[in-house]
């Protein structure tokens, strides 16, 4: 798809506005810089002195450049080990904001009638606040095996399977869509990083934030400036 111009700093391709919100069901989000400013694994590791190695990681699994994308996340983990929960509680304090128009988009999704779902290869000391801070209906995140209040630097297994990776996420894009009775088609799905993109291949409409190249190229959206509630400058007024 060749992008074009809808605006200054907002890009598509591969769709014909205005949009209809109505059209659309469900709406899931990524979480770590996309409804939140900072990648919550990488501050956790600054908390003991390890946030370089860490991040080196993650920019290069975001860009797409580790294949393995659970294998990368386990590396990252083993290195949050001897973290405790008064360390992530400051990180969600004082580092941790929504980005801008994250609360209004989510709002005018909802008052559309959309459900809501967090999907997130972060971790449920986070995606479960913001879920609750913003009336989110469902998440899925990785959890953080703790011990006497630290972090054990590995993370417990789920019944729905081990790490929330892209494949996890596109599985619950799906199932939710079986469990709401829609058709994919019928979702929106917004994301920064390579993990990101299955759940991105299946939605009805995929928009990328401020995003790494790879995933800009394959949204129909791709918003480069400003924020996620540019989206829905492509929808027509009720």
């Amino acid at each position: 798809m060749k992008p074009s111009v809808f605006a200054p700093g907002l890009m598509i391709a591969g769709i014909t506005t205005p949009l209809n919100l109505l059209d659309y069901k469900l709406i899931a989000f990524d979480m770590d810089s996309t409804l939140i400013n900072i990648e919550c694994v990488d501050e956790i590791a600054d908390a003991v002195g390890r946030k370089p190695q860490v991040a080196a990681i993650t920019e290069a699994a975001m860009r797409g450049e580790i294949s393995d994308y659970k294998e990368s996340l386990r590396q990252r983990v083993a290195l949050l080990k001897g973290v405790t929960l008064a360390d992530m509680e400051r990180i969600y304090q004082n580092h941790l904001q929504l980005n801008p128009g994250a609360a209004e988009l989510v709002s005018a999704c909802r008052q559309a009638g959309l459900k809501v779902l967090l999907v997130s290869g972060g971790f449920t000391f986070f995606t479960d606040r913001i879920r609750d801070r913003l009336g989110i209906d469902y998440s899925r995140a990785n959890v953080l095996e703790l011990d006497n209040g630290m972090l054990t630097g590995r993370m417990v297994h789920q019944p729905w399977g081990d790490i929330c990776d892209g494949a996890e996420k596109r599985s619950m894009v799906l199932q939710m869509c079986d469990t709401l009775g829609i058709n994919p088609k019928q979702t929106i799905a917004m994301g920064d990083g390579a993990n990101d993109l299955p759940m991105m291949s299946v939605a009805g409409l995929s928009v990328a934030y401020h995003a790494q190249p790879a995933v800009r190229e394959f949204a129909n959206v791709s918003i480069e400036s400003g924020g996620l509630d540019r989206l829905l400058e492509l929808f027509q007024s009720a």
